[in-house]
């Protein structure tokens, strides 16, 4: 049983992560590729995954670190997934890359004696050589792009969907009930949340800290997850419904075929009216080449973009909405 004691400014600092993890993603998505599939909704990306990591080539060769450290058996390192520093998987693994060595030396530890032994690649991190931890953080890279990339859609929807209902559910009822609807082992009566099939017993002392939660789209079903260090900053990873997120990738294959799915994931994200810079930071891809994709957009009629000071703000036009949501656009036959 996992019990963690909350504070009154802690259950008023609680918040909830307002985009995906790249970093959590990446490392639960391996968890779950480790395991048998649980989720009918995600059987095509389980065998497309497993098939594209066992081919081997510079892929797998690049993974191999990541995937050693990141056992799916047992505690796995908490510098794979070091906080929410920003949205981008650039940004987050450049705090992986900074990972204090006393830190590495510590974890890996953890790893070796759930393991046994390590390859001389994870020894070599441990001792901080820089050269691990490029290979780790080139792995990582590689890892999200081939795996974890072409699902990104479907991810960033089923965040949205759950960030929606978390958000009203916390207008119409509170932290409390907020809390007590995360999964089905969780219970919170306003000072103590408590997971009830957590192995072992483990507290966690909040202590004015507050705790972010932080939906996944990769979690599996089983009882949420926090960091091992109780120094860390506080989280609470717990899965989200994959279901808006699967539908509205369906919903938009055609759109991607015609649009290129980079480009049909921006026309999604203009929707709601964003900036460049958090259309990029969403798709985990620079700006520039966000601001590329939107010309392409803005001469096709499908975006109009203004600038607000120092950001360029880009909504959708009538033809944009019309092809997103698969309809002529008005005053058109077909």
């Amino acid at each position: 049983m996992f019990r963690i004691h909350f504070t009154q400014r802690d259950v008023s600092a609680v918040r909830i992560l307002a985009e995906p993890s790249p970093l959590w993603e990446i490392t639960l998505s391996c968890h779950m590729l480790a395991k048998r599939n649980e989720d009918p909704l995600l059987a095509g990306w389980h065998r497309t995954a497993r098939g594209t990591l066992q081919q081997g080539l510079p892929l797998r060769d690049s993974v191999d670190l990541f995937i050693h450290l990141n056992w799916a058996h047992g505690d796995f390192p908490d510098l794979l997934t070091p906080g929410p520093a920003g949205a981008g998987v650039d940004d987050g693994l450049e705090v992986v890359a900074r990972t204090p060595t006393r830190q590495l030396t510590q974890e890996v530890s953890t790893v070796a004696r759930q393991r046994g032994n390590l390859m001389t690649a994870a020894r070599d991190l441990a001792a901080g050589r820089a050269d691990a931890m490029g290979q780790l953080v080139t792995g990582m890279r590689d890892y999200f792009e081939a795996v974890i990339r072409p699902q990104w859609p479907a991810v960033t929807a089923s965040f949205g969907a759950d960030l929606d209902m978390r958000t009203r559910c916390m207008a119409t009822g509170g932290v409390a009930a907020m809390l007590n609807g995360l999964h089905p082992s969780v219970r919170f009566d306003g000072s103590v949340l408590t997971i009830t099939d957590y192995p072992g017993e483990r507290d966690l002392f909040l202590e004015g800290r507050g705790m972010v939660l932080v939906p996944s789209f990769f979690k599996r079903r089983s009882r949420p997850l926090t960091l091992i260090d109780p120094q860390l900053p506080p989280v609470l990873v717990y899965p989200v419904d994959r279901s808006p997120g699967m539908l509205a990738a369906r919903q938009t294959e055609a759109l991607s075929a015609l649009l290129g799915r980079s480009r049909a994931a921006i026309l999604e994200l203009c929707a709601a009216g964003g900036s460049t810079t958090s259309i990029a930071a969403q798709l985990s891809q620079s700006p520039s080449t966000i601001s590329e994709h939107l010309s392409v957009l803005r001469n096709a009629g499908l975006v109009a973009s203004d600038r607000r000071g120092n950001a360029m703000l880009h909504r959708l036009r009538p033809l944009g909405t019309a092809m997103l949501e698969g309809q002529a656009p008005s005053g058109t036959a077909g």
